[in-house]
């Protein structure tokens, strides 16, 4: 899929991954509808993406109505044959804490609405609108790049919901893209290792430095760009479907 002159939803596209694969896709072409939250710095980022080529799009992305919005919004500017998954949240929490008591159910529903859930909407959301295109000359009509974790495979003490979260999407990214095979509309999923975003960037030092040195090679914290360079890679190469790919410098994570 050619960025240029598509149009492209990012969630979670005001900071971290998402902005980075943002930023990106509109250099490469594309219109970008940066779907976060409404308290997010999306209206800002979106302003500042090259060519002017940004929208801001204020969502839940559990929201059903209002992911919709934000996909009105980018079938507005044009062909919507993009979509980049990025939103996501992770706060740790053991099963039974120290005082024995089991974490709050609230606590494993609410990572997993987000992450799992919240992916699986705009999935359907905008592969709803991707199966109408017009197909390209490899009879293509859309791609969808998800992302996962590491820990969907090397999950840590106090991960549980985490990992489940991020398993789940793993778990459907082939059924998904043989779901969507007879469409046009192929589907990959990124799984990241540790990478500088605004959760790790608020870490002490001592915890950064030990967890980089845990990196094989390089060692040291992925950056954004990294990750939207695959992406925009996954767009690019039409072969890349049903696939799940670890960017992580050979990390394979310790149980803490």
């Amino acid at each position: 899929m050619d960025p240029n002159g598509s149009v492209a939803i990012v969630t979670g596209g005001a900071s971290g991954l998402g902005a980075a694969t943002a930023s990106l896709l509109a250099g490469a072409g594309a219109t970008v509808v940066v779907l976060d939250l409404p308290r997010s710095q999306g209206e800002h980022l979106a302003q500042t993406l090259p060519g002017g080529r940004g929208r801001f799009a204020p969502a839940d992305v559990q929201d059903e109505a209002q992911v919709q919005q934000a996909v009105d919004m980018a079938c507005d500017a044009g062909d919507l044959r993009i979509l980049v998954n990025c939103a996501g949240i992770g706060t740790p929490a053991k099963v039974v804490g120290r005082d024995r008591t089991p974490m709050p159910l609230e606590h494993f529903t609410r990572v997993v609405g987000v992450n799992l859930f919240g992916t699986f909407n705009c999935i359907r959301l905008a592969a709803a609108h991707m199966v109408g295109n017009t197909p390209t000359q490899d009879g293509e009509r859309g791609v969808i790049v998800n992302t996962a974790s590491i820990a969907a495979f090397d999950g840590q003490i106090g991960q549980s919901p985490y990992s489940a979260s991020k398993g789940g999407i793993v778990g459907m990214t082939l059924p998904l893209a043989r779901d969507l095979m007879r469409e046009g509309v192929r589907v990959c999923t990124i799984a990241p290792g540790i990478f500088d975003t605004p959760l790790m960037m608020g870490a002490p030092e001592n915890v950064r430095s030990a967890l980089a040195a845990g990196v094989p090679f390089p060692s040291r914290f992925g950056r954004p760009q990294e990750y939207a360079e695959l992406a925009l890679h996954i767009v690019s190469n039409t072969y890349l479907n049903g696939e799940v790919i670890r960017i992580d410098g050979a990390l394979r994570m310790p149980p803490r």
